[in-house]
């Protein structure tokens, strides 16, 4: 059987689940839609600016 999904070096193996209030959600459904990416795009996209930020402020 063939591997399902796009190849790509970055393995995404680790699943993580949460709960969201229903703005926050809508934010989220807005963003993605604004970006034309999917929402799980947008929310690696926040963990990188929030990771850049914190490395911004160690400097």
């Amino acid at each position: 059987m063939s591997p399902k999904g796009r190849p790509t070096q970055d393995k995404r193996g680790k699943r993580f689940e949460i709960r969201l209030s229903e703005s926050t959600y809508n934010t989220l459904e807005e963003c993605s839609e604004k970006l034309k990416i999917t929402k799980s795009e947008v929310i690696h996209k926040g963990i990188a600016l929030v990771k850049a930020d914190i490395d911004k402020q160690k400097k």
